[in-house]
């Protein structure tokens, strides 16, 4: 069995078993008109498959004027999975993209050896008021891959399988699932939903992928007995078959997992790498500010300003 964060080797058997390994309430934090809530990496589980940051954005309501201004920054050895469900983002990166991120499409920005790469709610969007609500999380990238070239891809909504029957409709985001396949190539196994629940609709889990979770958006979900309400994530055993079932006010619920890493993995702000020395010389690079010959270039249209990496 490859490494897993935390692996329980035990797999209970019977079916009044509750299956859960691990409860994780995010972490919520404001970053200033808005805020964002981050249910991995925790003390509890640094991963969940390739999985390694789970954030929500909002939701949250901009004045006109106002709204999301995150400078170019740098990331590598991950890709960013970036899916909006209210609002639009504008991202920019080294390699020249300059798309809108709109809401139900994926886009997936894989960082390999270094990218950079800005993310505003700017220009015409803000003379009005401004919507936001979405999710990003990044998938770390396996070591084969570490040093591979940086890329963007952007799939529509139509381009993403949507599955629908008994009160139950999951599009997928990623990957492969419930016999549905995103036509997304992704160097590691992975799949990511987004399932809309009515009220006393089960979802099962797909049992052909070793870690799973789900991440509680709005209303709750039942399993084993237990009632878990929005901002939890909920990481289950392998091996067994599980399904939650919605509250009496529905769910929308993020469902993810995949197959376990080659490793653990060293975090440092925007870096996730096999080992330390990877991130100490994406430290060195980006402090170095070599914008025209060093590993980071800015992004086009935006290499006005840039943040800064910590001290720390």
């Amino acid at each position: 069995m490859s490494w897993s964060p935390l692996l329980d080797p035990t797999i209970p058997i019977g079916d009044a078993v509750d299956g859960i390994d691990h409860v994780i309430i995010a972490r919520a934090r404001d970053l200033g008109g808005f805020e964002v809530r981050r249910a991995l990496p925790s003390v509890a589980r640094q991963m969940v498959g390739p999985f390694i940051f789970f954030d929500q954005m909002g939701p949250a309501e901009f004045l006109t004027g106002h709204g999301v201004d995150v400078r170019p920054h740098p990331h590598i050895g991950l890709s960013t999975v970036t899916y909006m469900i209210r609002g639009r983002i504008h991202h920019r990166d080294s390699l020249g993209t300059d798309a809108w991120i709109a809401p139900g499409e994926v886009n997936l920005m894989t960082a390999g050896q270094g990218i950079t790469h800005s993310e505003r709610m700017d220009g015409p969007a803000r003379e009005a008021p401004q919507s936001l609500f979405g999710l990003q999380t990044w998938l770390a990238l396996p070591k084969s891959h570490e040093d591979s070239a940086a890329s963007f891809h952007n799939k529509g909504g139509e381009a993403l399988p949507l599955l629908e029957g008994e009160g139950k409709e999951v599009r997928l985001i990623l990957g492969q699932a419930w016999g549905a396949r995103v036509a997304l190539d992704v160097p590691h196994e992975v799949f990511y939903a987004d399932a809309r629940l009515a009220p006393g609709a089960a979802l099962p889990l797909p049992d052909n992928h070793e870690d799973r979770g789900v991440y509680v958006l709005d209303g709750s979900v039942s399993q084993g007995g237990q009632s878990y309400e929005a901002g939890t994530m909920l990481i289950f055993r392998p091996g067994d078959q599980i399904s939650v079932r919605a509250g009496e006010r529905g769910a929308r619920i993020m469902v993810l997992g995949g197959a376990t890493m080659d490793g653990p993995r060293h975090l440092w702000w925007n870096f996730v790498a096999s080992s330390k020395e990877r991130i100490e010389a994406a430290k060195e690079a980006w402090r170095a500010g070599d914008w025209a010959y060093g590993r980071f270039q800015l992004p086009p249209g935006d290499r006005e300003e840039f943040i800064p990496a910590p001290d720390r």
